[in-house]
């Protein structure tokens, strides 16, 4: 993959780019440093705004339930900011490496220059680098911590996914908004293990925003937004999907003696042929939205950020969009993921996207029937084919064939 070479298919190396140029300048403030000015020139809303106090970053020191990080993101990009600290932390889908991360100096103006991170990342979002290396990904941790963001058990950190239940996410993340009756491990002030015996008196119910539990005022915003904090957790299991079906893809494709960006028509040897299948099978899988417990009670969010994302996105010729917003039973109204407009998607290996596109026509038109599409109504599908004939003309060509 030569993933420890340049970087230059992101966000981030094109904001680079016109800042060596000078067709950018960012702006510093006092507090923020370049924070604000630098998501503007990232095309992202402070509305994204996500707050978490468990001790998952590199900076551990200053974030504590008092002081969380804040996450930012966009359908890309995610850039992180600590209260006090002097650098930022940012990571970005790179259609040529996937994940990838970057450290930029924020403790008093000077030369922005977005350091590439490699090795010092990578011994957290490879989680198989103890045994040679894996692949990178993006991790969200729920996490059973105190106020200092200590975990308080070994047991207490699961790797959340679109298939987590909500009554087990976003442990060490704050979360406001309204999500009716439903429970989840957000918000909790806790001391002292003993306490987790009764989970019924940590919780906070529903929270407009954060004025109550710390000083927001140093923040973007007072919020850690429910929809943004859903819509962040599908798109990151995604994009984790995308980056082991490239990986894995163009590693057999290589060791066959193929063009690893290709492979159209190739035929791989078995063993490989059944491994990446699997991967290709299970991304088709999160695309649809298979195994996600779905939602018990309305979701409400108050940062404006469920108008500002789903503005976003490419609409067909009746005015839908796969980023329109369910909130009811289930986050989206449409049952396919909006990441398959991402560039990562694209930059896949044909191989793969041949595959993909050929699964998800079969699946869609009925022509493959499994139990675990039984979810999938007729008017679903329906849908989901009108928006991609008329927003993904790769798609429309391979339907076309099926």
């Amino acid at each position: 993959m030569g993933y420890s070479g340049t970087a230059e298919k992101n966000r981030i190396a094109r904001l680079q780019a016109r800042l060596d140029s000078g067709a950018v300048k960012l702006e510093y403030e006092a507090g923020h440093g370049y924070l604000r000015s630098l998501l503007k020139a990232l095309d992202i809303d402070p509305s994204s705004q996500v707050l978490i106090y468990s001790k998952t970053s590199l900076q551990t020191g200053e974030i504590q339930a008092a002081s969380p990080r804040a996450i930012y993101f966009n359908e890309d990009t995610y850039v992180g900011w600590v209260q006090g600290s002097g650098q930022m932390e940012l990571g970005a889908m790179d259609s040529a490496l996937d994940q990838v991360f970057y450290t930029l100096q924020n403790g008093s103006p000077t030369r922005i220059h977005f350091k590439r991170e490699t090795q010092t990342c990578l011994s957290c979002h490879d989680s198989l680098s103890y045994s040679g290396g894996g692949v990178p990904r993006f991790l969200l941790m729920s996490s059973y911590v105190n106020t200092h963001g200590e975990p308080l058990t070994h047991e207490g950190s699961i790797l959340m996914t679109d298939h987590t239940e909500m009554r087990f996410r976003w442990g060490g993340w704050y979360v406001t908004g309204d999500q009716g009756n439903q429970v989840h491990l957000g918000n909790m002030m806790v001391h002292d293990v003993k306490e987790l015996a009764d989970l019924e008196s940590l919780r906070r119910g529903n929270l407009a925003n954060l004025d109550a539990v710390f000083d927001t005022r140093p923040y973007l915003t007072d919020k850690s937004d429910i929809v943004a904090l859903q819509v962040l957790l599908h798109q990151s299991t995604v994009q984790d999907r995308i980056t082991e079906v490239n990986f894995d893809t163009r590693t057999a494709l290589a060791k066959a003696g193929k063009d690893p960006a290709g492979g159209r028509g190739v035929t791989l040897p078995a063993d490989s042929r059944k491994q990446i299948q699997e991967e290709m099978d299970a991304l088709v899988d999160e695309m649809l939205f298979v195994g996600d417990p779905g939602l018990k009670d309305k979701l409400t969010g108050n940062s404006g950020f469920d108008r500002w994302f789903q503005a976003r996105g490419p609409r067909d010729r009746r005015g839908r969009s796969l980023r329109e917003l369910d909130l009811s039973t289930r986050l989206f109204k449409y049952p396919c993921s909006f990441l398959i407009y991402s560039d990562a998607f694209d930059a896949l290996p044909a191989y793969a996207r041949d595959y993909i596109y050929a699964r998800l026509a079969r699946i869609l038109t009925g022509k493959e029937i499994g139990a675990q599409y039984a979810v999938l109504s007729g008017a679903d599908r329906k849908a989901v084919v009108d928006i991609l004939t008329d927003t993904k003309p790769d798609f429309a060509a391979v339907l076309k064939r099926h």
